[in-house]
């Protein structure tokens, strides 16, 4: 049997929900400045195709590379980490 080539994976966050069998995933990474020295935060956005729409906006998710889907859509769903907390007790003081 022919072993696939290592894929790449990516850890981030559901943003949107683009229509059938799609999301936009946000990927968060950190990066030290080469002059600065300071830790800065980068985000790069990856349309993902999703089998069965099980994902819903704020879950954590994997995602792979796959072969192209689409023009724009080139990474597919692995699995659901979870659901990030959002807080809504905005003004809430107790």
């Amino acid at each position: 049997m022919i072993e696939r080539s290592n894929r790449k994976k990516r850890v981030g966050i559901v943003v949107a929900i683009s229509g059938k069998d799609t999301i936009s995933v946000k990927v968060q990474n950190l990066r030290k400045h080469p002059i600065l020295r300071k830790i800065i935060k980068y985000s790069n956005k990856f349309i993902t195709h999703d089998p069965g729409n099980t994902a819903k906006v704020n879950d954590q998710v994997e995602i792979v590379e796959c072969r192209p889907i689409s023009k724009r859509k080139s990474w597919r769903l692995l699995q659901i980490k979870g659901a990030k907390k959002v807080h809504d007790s905005v003004g809430d003081i107790s």
